[in-house]
């Protein structure tokens, strides 16, 4: 069954090195028959929260706004890749998540997490479980966890060395968890609409 996810990613920096991370979670879950797509903050770039999508009148949200709006309500579920700033959140990634709050409910999220060092981002990903629990989705308990992001691909974008490697073992049971939560959300909304 093809399953309909989006892997939204935050960094706005100038080298940023998790978009290979993101662009190969992409294709990796569309090698698995899912239909996966790319949100990158940097390139819809809306602004500092100051209201969220569902605080304006119907229409006169901004374009960019509405048009993620309608593709986040539309599919199945969420990868979230995550970079660690200074033991925390990637302020890019979570203001564009805060824009939205109804949209996401009710759907599984996954994250996936990297560093330039040795701890893959694994403050980030506990602070993501908190944030994206709190807004209504159901985190996956497999992470998909990076260290050493500047070395782990080639420059096509491929898996390289130990840790591309771990990346590569690590992936299936990763994407299996949120195909497996994916799939009991749409068998629970047939069932009965949300509680609330």
């Amino acid at each position: 069954m093809s399953r309909a996810i989006l892997v939204f990613y935050g960094s706005y920096r100038r080298d940023r090195q998790g978009i290979k991370l993101a662009r190969w979670i992409v294709g990796a879950l569309r090698a698995r028959g899912d239909q996966a797509e790319l949100i990158d903050a940097k390139a819809i770039d809306l602004p500092m929260l100051d209201r969220r999508f569902s605080d304006y009148p119907k229409g006169e949200a901004p374009p960019a706004m509405a048009e993620l709006a309608a593709r986040i309500v539309a599919v199945d579920g969420f990868v979230f890749v995550t970079g660690e700033y200074n033991g925390g959140l990637q302020p890019g990634l979570k203001n564009l998540t805060d824009h939205y709050l109804p949209e996401f409910a009710w759907r599984p999220a996954a994250i996936a997490s990297y560093s330039a060092g040795p701890f893959a981002g694994v403050r980030a990903a506990t602070s993501w479980r908190i944030t994206l629990g709190a807004m209504g989705m159901v985190v996956t308990s497999t992470p998909l966890s990076l260290a050493r992001i500047g070395g782990a691909f080639d420059a096509d974008g491929r898996p390289t060395g130990e840790d591309g490697a771990r990346l590569v073992k690590a992936f299936p049971r990763f994407a299996d968890d949120l195909g497996w939560w994916i799939d009991a959300a749409e068998a629970q909304r047939a069932r009965t609409a949300p509680p609330f």
